[in-house]
C-alpha cells in the first residue's frame, strides 16, 4: 500500500474518499489493537475521517493528512477506553458481589497472558509496542501517529519491552 497519497489541491469529499479507499482498513486495524474491538474500532476510524472532512479547509498540509488521520485514530481510541473505563466502573458497582465480568477470550494461553501483560504497561508504552510489533510500523510512523518524537518511541519501546519481559518470563523459563 503506497504510504503517499498526494491530495494538494483536492476538495474535502475527493481527498476523503481517496484516504479513505486507501487507508481504511490499516486505521482500523490500528484501532482495533489499541481498543481490542473490531465495532469499536470501525466507530473510531469513521469518526476520525468524518472530523477530517469537516476540517478539511483549515487543514494547513493535504500531504499530511495521514499523519493528522492517524493521530486522530489514536486520541479517539484513548477516549474510547477511557470511556469504556467508566463504563465498566459502574457496572461493577452495579453488580452483586462475586460476579465476574469476563469479555472474550483471544484464544490460548499464552495469547491471554500476553494481553494481560500488555494492559499492565502505561498507555504510551502500550500504543508503541502494539504499533511497533503488531501493524509492524517503523519509529517515525509511529512517533507521528503518536505525536511524540523518535527518541521517545524507542524510550518507550525498550522500557515496555524490559517490563513485558519481567512480566511473561514464566513462559520462557526452564521447566526442568
Amino acid at each position: 500500500m503506497a504510504e503517499h497519497l498526494s491530495l494538494h489541491g483536492a476538495d474535502a469529499d475527493a481527498a476523503v474518499e481517496a484516504m479513505y479507499a486507501a487507508h481504511w482498513r490499516q486505521l482500523v486495524r490500528l484501532s482495533a489493537l489499541l481498543v481490542h474491538d473490531q465495532a469499536a474500532a470501525e466507530d473510531v476510524v469513521q469518526d476520525a475521517f468524518v472530523a477530517m472532512h469537516g476540517r478539511w479547509s483549515r487543514l494547513r498540509d493535504s500531504d499530511k493528512a495521514l499523519a493528522y488521520l492517524r493521530q486522530a485514530v489514536v486520541n479517539r481510541s484513548r477516549s474510547a477506553l477511557r470511556h469504556r473505563a467508566v463504563v465498566e466502573k459502574h457496572t461493577r458497582r452495579e453488580q452483586a458481589v462475586g460476579t465476574v465480568v469476563t469479555g472474550p477470550s483471544l484464544g490460548g494461553a499464552r495469547r491471554d497472558a500476553v494481553r494481560a501483560a500488555l494492559l499492565e504497561l502505561s498507555q504510551r508504552q502500550r500504543e508503541v509496542l502494539v504499533l511497533r510489533h503488531y501493524l509492524d510500523w517503523s519509529e517515525t510512523q509511529i512517533a507521528d501517529a503518536l505525536g511524540i518524537s523518535r527518541g521517545a518511541v524507542k524510550v518507550h519501546a525498550s522500557r515496555g519491552s524490559a517490563a513485558l519481559r519481567d512480566l511473561l518470563s514464566v513462559w520462557w523459563e526452564d521447566p526442568s
